[in-house]
């Protein structure tokens, strides 16, 4: 017997896309599920998406639409959505058709081989060569830490048991990375290659400021490695400037004095920055703590159409 599936697509000024991508992926979802739906999170475009989805609700039972307040993020959407879905499994994938719907019967076959989460992993890398090297080696990085080391990748185009989202029911905080939340109720993750077309219409939204930020979202916001990378390096020049200062004490023993203020700038220069890299660290805890501590919420719903 064929599933059912809820879809979540986090919207953001991709009016001049919907229109395929509702088509597409209903006529897929269709072949692939039993029973359906489609939910499309309206992320504060500044275009005319909204009124676009408002449209296509007339002309699609299997449609539903939230619109929020105002733009708080990729993540921040997604789990809106994966609230709001009702079916056994979720699929999530991007608004641009960079994620063709043709590819989801793969991320199928990974959920039937017992998987709880499976990723559709591109190809070829439709990026620049500098964000292809940066995102890779970062998503790797970051799986390791998330306790999934076997998966090599991660991307927004995965299909997932809706039951995970009991693992981070209470959760709360304006700083959302999916993939996260997903790996606090399983290690069942895989990855499968799918095809990516290329975006068509209109640019990325994720420049290299965003990614540095959400890389340091990540690494601060739900692990403690770089706590421990501190703690670490501390012990580590702590040990070193204590065989520093036998070697300065030995020599002016033997020699009875101490030349060399590049030296001593040196080490001076050493222990100040890595203070400071510390601190920095610190400090991203601390602002992570400070802004859960004021309860803002990692989303507000203005309206929700539904059939």
């Amino acid at each position: 017997m064929k599933p059912n599936c809820s879809a979540v697509i986090p919207i953001y000024n991709s009016e001049k896309t919907l229109e395929d991508l509702v088509s597409r992926l209903s006529e897929v979802m269709k072949n692939l599920f039993n029973k359906f739906e489609i939910i499309l999170v309206n992320d504060g475009s500044r275009d005319n998406s909204w009124d676009r989805i408002s449209s296509l609700i007339k002309r699609y039972p299997v449609l539903s639409a939230i619109n929020l307040r105002r733009n708080y993020g990729q993540h921040n959407a997604l789990l809106c959505g994966i609230r709001a879905a009702k079916y056994e499994f979720t699929l999530t994938l991007d608004d641009d058709l960079q994620h063709p719907p043709e590819e989801i019967h793969k991320l199928v076959t990974g959920i039937q081989q017992g998987y709880d989460v499976v990723y559709g992993i591109p190809n070829t890398m439709p990026h620049s060569s500098w964000r292809n090297f940066f995102s890779k080696y970062v998503k790797l990085l970051l799986a390791r830490f998330m306790g999934i080391p076997r998966v090599r990748d991660i991307s927004s185009f995965r299909l997932f048991c809706t039951n995970l989202r009991d693992s981070f029911v209470d959760f709360n905080s304006p700083n959302v990375f999916i993939d996260a939340l997903l790996s606090w109720g399983t290690t069942r993750f895989t990855t499968i290659n799918v095809n990516e077309t290329p975006r068509s219409v209109g640019e990325s939204n994720y420049t290299f400021y965003k990614l540095v930020k959400m890389t340091l979202l990540i690494l601060t916001g739900f692990t403690t490695v770089p706590l421990r990378f501190a703690s670490l390096l501390g012990f580590s020049f702590t040990l070193f400037g204590f065989f520093i200062l036998i070697y300065v004490v030995a020599r002016f023993l033997n020699e009875g004095s101490i030349p060399g203020f590049p030296f001593l700038a040196s080490i001076v220069t050493i222990f100040s920055g890595t203070q400071l890299f510390s601190l920095g660290i610190f400090g991203e805890y601390l602002a992570h703590i400070f802004e859960r501590s004021t309860a803002r919420p990692p989303y507000v719903i203005e309206k929700i159409i539904t059939k």
